[in-house]
Parts: structure tokens; C-alpha cells; sequence
């Protein structure tokens, strides 16, 4: 089936001109502001394994009533089921038309081995790198002002004096919590590259914002 599968991915990509690009990073690399950079500059169609989980389930679709089962039990969504969900996704018009950007997918090694048993070709896999210590201190100087749900930076956006008292440091911005999510995130990346190893562009996410979209636009020259 593997060639059957490769011909349908063709297929569903428009004969493979519509490019198929994931986007992996830490938490707090700035990773959805590149998104939605991204996706004004090249006009990609913006995924997630969350909206298509929600979106499948909403329209009780027979992939969709499969997940659902899970979720209800308080399981994990399988990563075959969610590859299928993903390549049904890769063949709706908009996608064959404009082409795809993939966040938060594959997710762990096992998703990734999925994606290449499935014959899903990605163009490129866009990797933002920060050092862990600049994402601590970006994570742990966060605080949430509860009365407008805005939030301020310490050090790089600092709240007004009068407010600072109301202003609330949410757990998962502790340093802690930040330090355990940042060592599943590398333990995962980790195997996950290297079944992609032939289309990752490492980018520099250290920089402003626009900076680092420089960097990003340069790695998908030529799709």
C-alpha cells in the first residue's frame, strides 16, 4: 500500500505542488506568532491536530466518532487515528489549492513513523530554537492580570505600577513546571527529527519577532 498511499498524498496535495510544511518549537519560543506570520506572507492553510480533533468530532464524522470514543474514556487519541484524521485533512480543496502548515504535528516519534508509514511527504520542517534559560526566564517573568485576562512581562513588557498588585503568577509559569515541559519537549524532539532530517531548517528564535521571520522565510525559499 505504500505506493497507493504516496499516490494518494500526491493527490491530495495537487500533484504535490502545494507545499506540506510543519513547524515544531519549545513552549514560549514564539512559535504562534511565526504561525500567523506565516500564514500572511505565503497563504499556507494553518493545522492543528487540536482543531481537527475538535472539528471531526463536531461533524460526528466516522474518524471523528472513533476519537471520540477515546476522549470520553479519558484515553489518548492513537497516533494511526490521528495521522488519518491529518491526511483526510491534507485532501479538503483548500489545502490541495494553497498549501498547509502543520503545528504541533507529529508531536512524538511514534506520530512522526506514523506520518512516513502514511507516505505524507513534508517540504520542510521548520525546527525554532531558543536555549533553555531564555525560555525560563521568558516563561517565569509572565503574569496574568485577572481582571482583563491581559498578559504582562516583568523584564520585557512590564505591567503599570497602579496594577501590580492584582497581578497573578499562574503555575505553569513557575519555574519548575516550566523546566518539566521543556525536558519532554527535547525528549520528544529528539526522536522525532530524525525521520526528517533531509527537510529541517533550524531557525534562530532568539531575535525580535520580525528577525526571526526573516530567518523562517529564507528556509522556505523555493517551495
Amino acid at each position: 500500500t505504500g505506493s497507493r498511499a504516496t499516490g494518494v498524498v500526491c493527490a491530495a496535495r495537487g500533484g504535490g505542488s502545494a507545499p506540506l510544511v510543519v513547524i515544531a518549537g519549545p513552549p514560549a519560543a514564539g512559535k504562534g506568532t511565526q504561525c500567523d506570520k506565516i500564514k500572511e506572507t505565503f497563504g499556507y492553510v494553518h493545522i492543528s491536530t487540536g482543531d481537527i480533533l475538535r472539528d471531526n468530532v463536531k461533524r460526528g464524522t466516522e474518524l471523528g466518532l472513533k476519537a471520540k470514543g477515546f476522549m470520553d474514556s479519558g484515553g489518548l487519541v492513537p497516533s494511526e487515528l490521528i495521522v488519518d484524521l491529518v491526511k483526510d485533512r491534507l485532501m479538503q480543496p483548500d489545502i490541495k489549492e494553497k498549501g498547509c502548515l502543520l503545528d504541533g504535528f507529529p508531536r512524538a516519534p511514534d506520530q512522526a513513523q506514523a506520518m512516513v508509514d502514511a507516505g505524507l511527504k513534508v517540504d520542510k520542517f521548520l525546527l525554532i530554537q531558543v536555549p533553555d534559560e531564555m525560555l525560563v526566564e521568558r516563561g517565569c517573568g509572565r503574569r496574568l492580570d485577572p481582571e482583563t485576562g491581559d498578559i504582562y512581562h516583568l523584564k520585557f513588557k512590564p505591567p503599570p505600577a497602579e496594577i501590580m498588585d492584582r497581578l497573578v503568577h499562574r503555575s505553569d509559569d513557575q519555574e519548575e513546571a516550566i523546566r518539566v515541559r521543556l525536558g519532554n519537549y527535547h525528549s520528544q524532539i529528539d526522536g522525532i527529527l530524525p525521520f526528517f532530517k533531509e527537510v529541517v531548517v533550524k531557525i534562530d528564535g532568539t531575535s525580535k519577532p520580525d528577525e526571526v521571520f526573516g530567518l523562517v522565510s529564507k528556509g522556505l525559499e523555493g517551495l
